[in-house]
Formats: structure tokens, C-alpha cells, sequence
């Protein structure tokens, strides 16, 4: 299986000719040139994680995709035909095995309500819990880990590498962050890692990492 990361939080994997695409948002460079889509997984509903362009243009060629989201997500895009997911959810869907946990976004603020938010195990291999530190109940292989968001600190985001020691992690959810504010991150992430005995990826949007 194939992990491309693309701008802030869009992760497109491929495997067997299979192409699953997560939480393609507004922060996310237009993606207008894939093939081969079967499934769409939206974390939650805010804009950052998708927007109706981005998957119009998903959708004009991939026609038979199916999109995965919580209850928010399905309110939120009711124009979309959503297959609502909650905690504990597994679905099968070409060649990708997609177990979903978890239940609500990261508190931002108190006067902020907190909305629905599931993250996705992609082949008990690719955890990214989308705008939460939820650690799923199995072992994980590869973390995409949050580094920069309204609604985290680094030290958290250290915790978070640290309980889930993966095999392998990688940075998402950095389209805030300036370049020094990617190194540090990436830093702090990277030490984290190696705590667990595992190795850190400071991959750039298009760069590939083969799971």
C-alpha cells in the first residue's frame, strides 16, 4: 500500500489499483487528477477536512466512490450520499479494510461546541484520528501525527506519538505552521518517536511512503 500526503491533512493511498482518498479540504491543492477512487473518508465536517469542490472534482471521475463520515459530516454534506460511521465501525470497500474509532473533535475552546469526529484505521496499518488524540484499542504501524491546530499544543501531540508508539509516524494537519514551525514540530514529533523504538518520516505534500 501506497501513502501519498498532500497538503495539510489529505492523505491518498493506492493498493491493487484501489485508491482511498482522507479528508480532502480546503487547505488541500485541488485534487482534479485521480482515477481508480472506491472511497472517500471524512473525519469531520469542518472546511480544512473537506469542501464540496474538492469532492465534486473527485467525484465527476470516480463516480461510484463511496464517502465515509460521521453523523456531522452527513449533516453537513446532505447533498452527498454519506455512509455514516461511528466508533467501533469496520467497513470493506475495494481493496482497503477501514476501521473507524473514536467520537468527537479535540476541544478548541469552551464557547466552541465540539462536533463529531471519527478517525480511520486504514488495513490495521495506517492510523490518523483526524482532529483528536484517540488511540485506537490495536497496535499501530504507521501514525499520522497533528502538528499544528487551533486546537493542540506540541506537548500534546508528543503524548499522543508517545502512548500510541507506532513503527512509524509521520506529520499531518501542518498547513497552520511556518517552516520554522514545521521544524520544531517535526522535531519534537521525531524524538517522540524514536522514544517508542520507532522511526519518524517528515514527509512534504507528494511525497510517498510505501506501508
Amino acid at each position: 500500500m501506497k501513502l501519498t500526503k498532500h497538503e495539510h491533512a489529505c492523505l491518498v493511498l493506492e493498493k491493487s489499483g484501489d485508491v482511498l482518498v482522507v479528508d480532502p479540504g480546503s487547505f488541500t491543492m485541488p485534487l482534479d487528477d485521480l482515477r481508480g477512487v472506491v472511497a472517500i473518508v471524512i473525519t469531520h465536517e469542518h472546511p480544512d477536512h473537506w469542501t464540496p469542490e474538492q469532492l465534486d472534482r473527485i467525484l465527476e471521475v470516480n463516480t461510484d466512490a463511496r464517502i465515509f463520515g460521521p453523523a456531522g459530516v452527513a449533516a453537513a454534506a446532505s447533498t452527498y450520499n454519506i455512509t455514516v460511521v461511528a466508533d467501533g465501525d469496520t467497513h470493506e470497500v475495494g481493496a482497503f479494510t477501514l476501521a473507524f474509532y473514536g467520537a468527537k473533535h479535540a476541544i478548541i475552546h469552551s464557547s466552541i461546541p465540539v462536533i463529531d469526529n471519527v478517525g480511520v484505521l486504514v488495513d490495521d496499518t495506517l492510523w490518523y484520528g483526524g482532529d483528536s488524540f484517540t488511540i485506537p484499542p490495536v497496535p499501530v504501524d504507521t501514525l499520522a501525527v497533528p502538528a499544528g491546530a487551533p486546537w493542540l499544543k506540541i506537548a500534546e501531540s508528543i503524548d499522543y506519538t508517545i502512548a500510541v508508539a507506532p513503527k512509524r509516524s509521520f506529520p499531518t494537519h501542518e498547513m497552520v505552521l511556518s517552516v520554522a514551525g514545521k521544524t520544531m514540530s517535526n522535531g519534537r514529533i521525531e524524538a517522540a518517536t524514536r522514544q517508542g523504538g520507532g522511526e519518524f518520516f517528515p514527509l512534504e505534500p507528494g511525497e510517498t511512503l510505501d506501508l
